[in-house]
């Protein structure tokens, strides 16, 4: 509502070309909201949000690509559904590198028709996350985009896009999405901290509690 407090408040962040940014935070921290105001999907209140000096909102359609976590898929051949931002790319190379072969058997090869609804949501995943690969965006946004895939299969993905080069932004569900990461964003509230795993660890203790560290209290 409009006498709300805001979301994201006062969050100074530059992600650099090449840069690799675990976000993570509890519930209700914004890390979506984040993610949104990348894309351009939503604009803030105040301040600015731009993808290479131009405005999110108004960036070029191929300069990014945000994943959400519930992926969309649509009614057509699995091949017009991995390569539409891609103009026909050949997905082989992609789906490879993802691990997505399997996925393409089980449907029946390129030209089989998708049906949405017969597919998991792990492997709505997979499909977008092949189609995000295969686009040219420079900026990856992966809002929890593999959290119904195994552990494995996640690492193999966001070790995929890490290699596909351009700049990778993953809100994490696990933790070890965050200790893959170059850097990771904190977010509780108004409250946001940058830094490596280990400089979170020491210096802030709701990190360490998402991490699962227990630091006891100190006994007089």
């Amino acid at each position: 509502g409009p006498h709300s407090e805001p979301v994201v408040d006062r969050l100074d962040l530059r992600v650099p070309e090449g840069d690799h940014l675990a976000v993570v935070g509890p519930s209700g921290a914004g890390k979506s909201t984040l993610a949104a105001l990348m894309a351009g999907v939503l604009r803030p209140g105040a301040g600015e949000v731009t993808i290479g000096g131009v405005p999110a909102h108004a960036a070029d359609h191929s300069a990014r690509v945000l994943i959400p976590q519930e992926a969309y898929v649509f009614r057509g051949t699995l091949r017009e559904n991995l390569t539409y931002l891609s103009d026909g790319a050949d997905p082989g190379p992609a789906v490879a590198a993802l691990g997505a072969e399997w996925l393409v058997e089980r449907i029946g090869g390129y030209g089989a028709l998708v049906e949405p609804k017969a597919l998991s949501a792990g492997e709505r995943q997979l499909v977008a996350l092949v189609r995000a690969y295969l686009s040219p965006a420079r900026l990856i946004i992966l809002d929890e985009a593999s959290c119904h895939l195994d552990p494995a299969a996640e690492a193999r993905v966001e070790d995929a896009f890490t290699r596909r080069g351009g700049t990778l932004v993953v809100v994490a569900h696990r933790l070890t999405s965050a200790l893959r990461a170059r850097r990771i964003l904190l977010m509780d509230g108004s409250r946001t901290t940058v830094g490596s795993h280990e400089e979170l660890i020491s210096r802030s203790p709701l990190y360490a509690d998402l991490a699962g560290h227990w630091q006891p209290e100190t006994v007089p």
